[in-house]
């Protein structure tokens, strides 16, 4: 019997760390390039947050819109995420400028996550908001391709090859701080930065 009873809590201790990790893997996902990031939002704007209120199974953020660079016709009052970290939510400082990229739900609020590029307004460089207006919208067209581990092909003319991985300051490297993947005269793509092609 206490052979039995060892075995039974040997199995649910496990089944517990199992269930743990798995909670705890239930949002992986590797920051975006700003530029794909715009592309693949509904909305992009600058905001403050102004208030937090706890919901059922969600956060609900107030804001105030500085400025719309992607997204409806209208002002964007409060974002929306989940409770929960397993679940991809964000948590957000109040009295704090950030930008937000996100998706719009059918009911037409703005939910974030995890994985959309959420930035602190004031760590943006000149190039990175300049380009919000103009320039990571002409470059939709674009496919940037992740190179976490070299080698990383490009199979199409319309691929950028996102390199800044490889280094050890990862996202904030040149390409994602001073570039966009944009089509040339010949329709290919290529990294730009300034008016002229990305020099490695």
């Amino acid at each position: 019997m206490t052979r039995y009873v060892s075995s039974c809590f040997i199995t649910l201790f496990v089944l517990f760390l199992w269930r743990v990790e798995d909670i705890a893997d239930a949002c992986r996902c590797s920051p975006p390039h700003p530029q794909q990031a715009f592309c693949d939002a509904d909305i992009v704007i600058r905001a403050k947050v102004v208030g937090k209120k706890a919901l059922s199974n969600e956060i609900k953020y107030d804001i105030q819109q500085i400025k719309m660079f992607k997204g409806p016709d209208r002002v964007i009052h409060a974002v929306f995420t989940s409770s929960s970290s397993a679940s991809c939510g964000v948590t957000l400082e109040t009295n704090k400028e950030y930008l937000f990229t996100g998706r719009m739900s059918t009911d037409g609020s703005m939910h974030l996550v995890m994985c959309d590029f959420i930035q602190y307004w004031e760590d943006l460089n000149g190039t990175q908001k300049k380009s919000l207006t103009q320039r990571y919208q002409s470059g939709c067209d674009c496919t940037i391709i992740r190179c976490s581990s070299l080698p990383c092909p490009v199979s199409a003319p319309d691929e950028c090859l996102w390199t800044d991985l490889l280094l050890a300051d990862g996202q904030s490297g040149p390409q994602a701080k001073y570039s966009a993947c944009l089509k040339g005269r010949d329709g290919s793509c290529a990294w730009y930065r300034g008016m002229a092609p990305f020099k490695k």
